[in-house]
């Protein structure tokens, strides 16, 4: 069951992004990031309200304001991050986040995974990178020498290192509560602690959603479903396998953006695709 609710994660964060996309046209990033966890309350709501409000333990607190804190600074890095520098030398540095937790899950959560499984997402690692070649035009390590020259790519990979973290804590949290409680709960904090960013980027934000609330809708569906599978995920299975399953969002948005947004060098992706999907296999195997 895990690797269903870490498919359904993925195929969630993938729709996510091609709303998100949609809706950058007409908006800041900083208003999007803001809506994305405000307008999957609802939904999240409706979660605990039908699961119930469960036990809370003792690790409930930290983890929450640990990863509200750490995430709120990681969204704001993201943002000034593609501000501030190339996308084609910022977007690949995301794809990390799977390898920093190969560091970060055996210290927080006590999770080592397996030679093989950790081979997997190497795999998949180098697999969400490749689909980002061909936005290098200055060449394959172009991200890593940008990362002495340029603050867009020491940002984003702060981005994921931080990232690598704060999965952790999900876990945590989801432990020491419930998926559903832990995905509203922490979906409230972010909000809550974005709101000023979204304020003073957006003065007139109320008009401005209120003009484009359709398109915004489907954001906040699609990011509640992603949260609360990959909490569930995260009850069985470990934080860096769930993660890197997560992280082929990024395969199946190369599929949308050809359907849905007309991008081409498909067929250049496909490497990328494919290198993915065997790092998958060896994951699932050994999980």
């Amino acid at each position: 069951m895990w690797f269903l609710f870490a498919s359904l994660t993925a195929i969630s964060e993938s729709c996510k992004d091609l709303f998100s996309k949609l809706s950058l046209n007409r908006m800041n990033e900083y208003l999007v990031a803001w809506i994305l966890m405000f307008f999957s309350l609802p939904l999240l709501g409706l979660g605990v309200i039908w699961s119930g409000i469960p036990e809370i333990g003792d690790e409930y607190v930290k983890a929450l304001l640990i990863h509200g804190s750490l995430n709120t600074l990681a969204i704001i890095l993201y943002m000034r991050a593609i501000k501030s520098s190339e996308l084609s030398i910022t977007v690949p540095m995301v794809s990390f986040t799977p390898l920093f937790l190969l560091i970060t899950s055996p210290i927080i959560v006590g999770e080592l995974p397996s030679l093989a499984g950790v081979m997997g997402v190497f795999l998949i690692v180098g697999g969400s990178y490749l689909l980002h070649l061909n936005l290098i035009s200055q060449g394959v390590w172009a991200p890593f020498k940008a990362l002495f020259e340029k603050p867009g790519p020491r940002f984003m990979m702060l981005v994921a290192f931080i990232w690598s973290i704060t999965a952790n804590f999900d876990k945590i949290g989801v432990q020491n509560s419930s998926p559903s409680f832990w995905s509203f709960s922490l979906a409230l904090f972010m909000s809550i602690s974005m709101f000023p960013f979204a304020l003073r980027s957006t003065p007139d934000f109320v008009k401005v959603i209120r003009i484009n609330l359709r398109h915004l809708v489907p954001i906040g569906i699609f990011q509640s479903c992603a949260m609360l599978f990959q909490m569930l995920a995260l009850q069985t299975a470990l934080v860096a396998y769930v993660v890197s399953i997560k992280r082929t969002s990024t395969a199946l948005s190369v599929l949308w953006g050809r359907l849905f947004l007309n991008e081409a060098n498909l067929r250049a992706k496909l490497l990328g695709v494919g290198i993915m999907l065997l790092g998958v296999v060896l994951v699932l195997l050994n999980q």
